[in-house]
C-alpha cells in the first residue's frame, strides 16, 4: 500500500512538539485559551530555544475514547493545524486539548477554532513577551 503523500503536504517534526519536557514547560509556565471544543495552551518560546517558528502538540487522553478514536482526533487535529497553519507565526509553542466532541464535529469548524486558537495563542504570546 503507497502513499500519495507529497513531502509539502506533511506536517514537519521541527513544527512539532515531541518531548515530555516541551509539553510540562507550556503547561506550567505558559498560559491557556478556551475556544468552544478545544482548550489551547501556549507559551512564547525564549531565543535560546530552537526553531523560529510555531511548534504544536496534542494531548488526547484516554477518557476521550479508545485509541481508534483518540488517533482519530489526533489527525483530524493535525489536519486543520496544518491547514491553517499560516495564521500563526513567532516563536511559540501550542499545545491542543481536544474535547471528546472533536471526534463528530464538521471539518470545516474544528479548522476554524483550531485557526482561532493558534491566533490567539500567536497575539497574547507576543503581548506577553512586550510587558
Amino acid at each position: 500500500m503507497s502513499q500519495n503523500v507529497t513531502a509539502g503536504n506533511r506536517f514537519p517534526k521541527s513544527k512539532r512538539l515531541l518531548k515530555h519536557s516541551d509539553f510540562q514547560r507550556v503547561y506550567q509556565s505558559g498560559r491557556r485559551q478556551f475556544t468552544g471544543n478545544v482548550t489551547v495552551f501556549y507559551r512564547r518560546r525564549d531565543s535560546a530555544e530552537a526553531g523560529p517558528g510555531p511548534r504544536v502538540g496534542f494531548t488526547v487522553g484516554k477518557v476521550l475514547g479508545g485509541a481508534v478514536e483518540r488517533n482519530r482526533i489526533k489527525r483530524r487535529m493535525r489536519e486543520a493545524v496544518r491547514l491553517s497553519g499560516a495564521v500563526c507565526f513567532g516563536p511559540v509553542d501550542v499545545v491542543f486539548n481536544p474535547r471528546k466532541s472533536v471526534l463528530t464535529l464538521p471539518f470545516a469548524k474544528l479548522r476554524d477554532e483550531v485557526a482561532q486558537g493558534l491566533r490567539l495563542a500567536a497575539e497574547r504570546a507576543r503581548t506577553v513577551e512586550k510587558k
